[in-house]
């Protein structure tokens, strides 16, 4: 940091009358965070203003971490205390994720109070509510399009429902996750009502223009988010009397970070969620939040200087709030989301392993593990307190987000291999055993998304709709195989909602108004509590899905290498047919083993004594390793290994 960032720190002289009032432990605390983490802010700040008063802006936001901690319960500060002393709670192996929407789930927030207990019996530790806030009437882009930040959409509960859940989770060991769009908000919210009312305040707030010259100089560049129903990223505002920068929908507007004032206002979102008892915040298309003139406006530098002030903010006043990037970019773009250079440490502590997706996908459509290996050991290492959210599919479509130099460098190439899985997970393809939805096709780019569940992908849902026993079977396998792929990586295993049981794609999802147009909604749909009263019932599909999955977060749960600060490794001498990756931790070591295909595969046991192991033992099955005469063992097909030194207790041959 330069000298004259250095000075804009706020002083203690400047801090004093802020302090006022605060007994002296809490002085000291203030204090103390501010000594730590002042630096840190000022270097944001001189990075996304340095035409700014870098000192009074820093003064103004340090204010709203003083107030935010005034607010915060004695439960919440003493959960600041514990998180200090466990820094990588978010990166112990038990931590075990669900994603759903509220109402989807059990119709309200008091619905999801009732039932932790089923959470709780999957082993959940990490709970997603996707978003909640008041949203605009009619399509709301999923509740991305947020109206007010302050309050919970009034057919779930209001504020007090929403701090009574996340206590009540917190009680049970679960966190609670929350969505903060950043990008954008409703054209409904009180900052767009005010802009539409001739404020110049607040047109200041997003980026506004009289006519067109600057909006197709931007779209130049800009690729197009929605071609489909939102073609363009700009929008005429009759009220306005001018473009408006929207990204994603005509009522979305996007907000304009270059602004300070908009920064200051989200920290103050920020805050008043972390007092509510939110413990992570999923930071929404963060990836687009900073503009510039000649490129496609997403992955700006400046974007992770915003992460860090917001993240400072947070760590004065509330430090027990993680922050989740959800950027899902580029694989060479991802690793920066968890904090590279003068950022390492500063900015999420969370983001989507949206590579390891893709190629989880890929490897159970090929029966190649060739461009996962090349693709996978390709992307830079993650920073020590940086952590993977790892998952088999979420709430969106699946992209595929394969680089075509990774593609070319396994012997494919990256446009063909595309439309193939493209084809192939829509049922389109010889061979295919998946029954997934076309979402998104443009046909001048060749882009082809997905929609569907993970049951409905590979090939489960259809199997059993059929009573096909041998083809059930198969589907079962691969759904656990890729189950365990994700939660064997090292980061937080995430589970969407539904798939636990294995659920099919909804058939009546485009009856509910506002859907008719998203095929997304097909595997967001609601918990079906008949078959989730199955899930101990072991001759039924549904529970033979959750107690495999809950067999998964068990055993992960108690193998110390699965501590997400271990470096993942992928091993490249291993049979196409196979994915192996090697965790190493100082607690132990563990090598996975995957046969992505139907028939049987073999692996060299010298894997395992290369990394130390001696006596393998698969955690996963409970049984030791045995090497045939040749010194391979033999892997079933979708059979999935968790392998590790046999405890002493387990006699080996």
């Amino acid at each position: 940091m330069s000298q004259g960032a250095h000075d804009a720190r706020p002083t203690p002289e400047s801090v004093t009358s802020l302090l006022e009032g605060l007994d002296a432990a809490d002085r000291e605390t203030i204090e103390l965070r501010l000594e730590r983490w002042s630096d840190d802010l000022v270097a944001a700040l001189t990075v996304l203003y340095p035409e700014q008063d870098v000192s009074a802006l820093a003064l103004r936001l340090v204010e709203r971490a003083v107030e935010g901690f005034r607010l915060r319960s004695p439960e919440l500060r003493r959960l600041d205390q514990r998180r200090l002393l466990r820094p990588d709670w978010l990166q112990q192996p038990d931590m075990f994720g669900y994603a759903c929407y509220a109402d989807r789930f059990a119709r309200d927030l008091e619905g999801v109070r009732a039932h932790v207990d089923y959470l709780r019996d999957l082993g959940v530790s990490y709970l997603h509510l996707m978003p909640l806030l008041q949203p605009r009437e009619g399509d709301n882009d999923g509740g991305y399009a947020v109206q007010d930040y302050r309050r919970v959409r009034a057919d779930l509960g209001d504020i007090d429902d929403l701090t009574r859940l996340a206590s009540d989770l917190r009680g049970q060991g679960i966190s609670l996750v929350l969505d903060l769009v950043l990008n954008h908000v409703a054209r409904e919210h009180e900052w767009a009502a005010r802009a539409r009312a001739g404020e110049s305040r607040y047109r200041d707030y997003f980026h506004v223009y009289p006519d067109r010259v600057m909006p197709d100089a931007y779209e130049r560049t800009l690729p197009e988010v929605f071609p489909d129903f939102a073609p363009g990223n700009f929008t005429w505002d009759d009220e306005l009397e001018a473009w408006v920068w929207t990204t994603f929908n005509e009522w979305q507007w996007d907000v304009n970070w270059a602004n300070p004032d908009v920064l200051v206002e989200y920290a103050d979102i920020v805050l008043h969620l972390a007092n509510l008892g939110v413990e992570v915040l999923r930071l929404d298309a963060i990836a687009f939040t900073w503009k510039r003139l000649g490129t496609n406006c997403q992955n700006q530098p400046e974007v992770h200087a915003v992460t860090q002030a917001l993240r400072t903010v947070a760590r004065i006043a509330c430090p027990a709030l993680a922050f989740k990037a959800e950027a899902i970019v580029g694989p060479r773009d991802l690793v920066q989301y968890l904090g590279q250079g003068p950022h390492a440490g500063r900015v999420s502590d969370l983001a989507y392993h949206n590579s390891l997706m893709v190629q989880v996908w890929s490897m159970l459509a090929t029966g190649s593990t060739g461009l996962a290996k090349q693709a996978l050991s390709a992307l830079p290492p993650t920073p020590p307190s940086g952590t993977w959210i790892c998952y088999v599919r979420c709430h969106d479509d699946i992209g595929w987000a394969i680089d075509d130099s990774d593609a070319a460098a396994a012997g494919l190439d990256g446009y063909a291999h595309r439309r193939f899985l493209s084809d192939w997970y829509a049922g389109e393809h010889s061979g295919s055993w998946a029954h997934g939805l076309v979402f998104q096709h443009n046909p001048a780019t060749g882009d082809k998304r997905i929609s569907g569940t993970a049951a409905s992908l590979t090939g489960l849902a259809d199997a059993q709709a059929r009573g096909d026993e041998a083809a059930l079977g198969l589907g079962l396998a691969r759904l656990f195989l890729a189950h365990a792929m994700v939660a064997g990586w090292g980061g937080i295993p995430v589970v969407w909602s539904g798939d636990e049981l294995g659920m099919p794609n909804d058939p009546h999802w485009a009856q509910e108004p506002g859907h008719e147009d998203d095929n997304r909604w097909a595997h967001r749909e609601r918990l079906d509590w008949e078959l989730a009263a199955q899930r101990h019932d072991l001759d039924a599909v549904p529970a033979k899905v959750f107690q495999g999955l809950r067999h998964l977060a068990a055993v992960r749960a108690g193998l110390p290498p699965l501590h997400a600060s271990g470096p993942t490794q992928v091993l490249l001498g291993t049979h196409d047919g196979v994915l192996a990756v090697l965790r190493t931790h100082p607690s132990g070591t563990m090598v996975c083993v995957y046969n992505v295909t139907a028939t049987w595969q073999t692996f060299d046991m010298r894997h395992f004594s290369d990394a130390g192991i001696h006596r393998p033992y698969d955690a996963l099955g409970g049984h030791p390793v045995f090497a045939g005469p040749d010194g391979v063992a033999s892997l079933s097909p979708y059979a999935a290994w968790w392998v590790i030194d046999a405890p002493a207790e387990v006699p080996h041959a």
